[in-house]
């Protein structure tokens, strides 16, 4: 096998899963709906549990914004 001809092999190519625009949709309603319960349940807490577990009543939307990017156990 010649130089040019390993360059110009092409891989097989792979099929990754295709979503309909409604399964998209869903997915992100659902998501959607996820970071709202996070935010309420975070925003019923008083300042003392808050400060419990860390956060301050002003970091409430940014962890919900990406809480999904940082801890994979909140997507469950």
């Amino acid at each position: 096998m010649t130089t040019i001809q390993a360059m110009t092999e092409q891989a097989p190519a792979t099929k990754g899963p295709v979503h309909s625009p409604l399964e998209i949709y869903w997915n992100r309603f659902q998501a959607w709906r996820h970071r709202r319960r996070l935010r309420t349940r975070l925003d019923d807490l008083s300042d003392r549990e808050l400060g419990d577990i860390g956060i301050a009543r002003g970091e409430i939307e940014y962890l919900v914004q990406t809480a999904f990017s940082i801890d994979p156990r909140l997507t469950t």
